[in-house]
C-alpha cells in the first residue's frame, strides 16, 4: 500500500538497548557490527548468569512507501522490511575457548516513529529477550522481545 502522505522525510539517531535476561554464565555476548564474514563484535561481555545490556544508536529514515521507519547503519542487517540486530555470542563473539558459536537475531520491526519519537535526549527504546534458550544454551536464531520494544529512561 502506498503512502500518501508528502511532508518532508524524516531521519533521526535513535538509543536503542537490549536486555539479555538471566543468559548462562561463562559465554561472550556482544553486538555485531558490519555483515557477511567481515564483522567486529563490539561491546563483548562475559556473562556471569546476570542480565547483560548492551546500548548503541542507529540511524532511523523516513524512506520506505509503508511509511515504517527504515533502520540503517553498520549495526543493521537485513532487508529493508525486516531489519534487525545480531549478538555475536561463543565463537561468533571471538570466544575461541567456547562451545558455542551462535547468534541472536533481533527484529526491529516492533519499533514504531510513535516510539522514536518519545526516546528525546532522556529516553530510549529498549528490548528485553531470554538469554537462555529452550537447550539451557544461549538463545539464538529469531527470538522477539519479551513485552516488545518499549521506550525506557536512559
Amino acid at each position: 500500500m502506498k503512502r500518501e502522505n508528502t511532508s518532508p522525510k524524516k531521519e533521526a539517531d535513535v538509543r536503542l538497548r537490549i536486555v539479555l535476561v538471566d543468559p548462562p554464565p561463562g559465554v561472550d555476548f556482544g553486538v555485531q557490527e558490519g555483515k557477511g564474514n567481515d564483522y567486529t563484535t563490539i561491546q563483548k561481555q562475559r556473562s556471569k548468569g546476570a542480565d547483560l545490556t548492551f546500548e548503541f544508536t542507529v540511524t532511523v529514515k523516513d524512506n520506505r512507501d509503508d511509511g515504517l521507519p527504515n533502520f540503517l547503519g553498520p549495526l543493521t542487517h537485513g532487508p529493508t522490511t525486516g531489519r534487525f540486530i545480531y549478538i555475536d555470542i561463543g565463537t561468533y563473539a571471538g570466544q575461541l575457548d567456547s562451545c558455542w558459536d551462535r547468534r541472536l537475531k533481533i527484529p526491529l520491526g516492533g519499533i514504531t516513529w510513535e516510539m522514536i519519537e518519545k526516546a528525546s535526549t532522556q529516553m530510549l527504546v529498549e528490548a528485553r529477550l531470554p538469554g537462555t534458550g529452550k537447550d539451557g544454551g544461549p538463545s539464538c536464531a529469531t527470538v522477539q522481545p519479551i513485552d516488545g520494544w518499549k521506550v525506557s529512561e536512559r
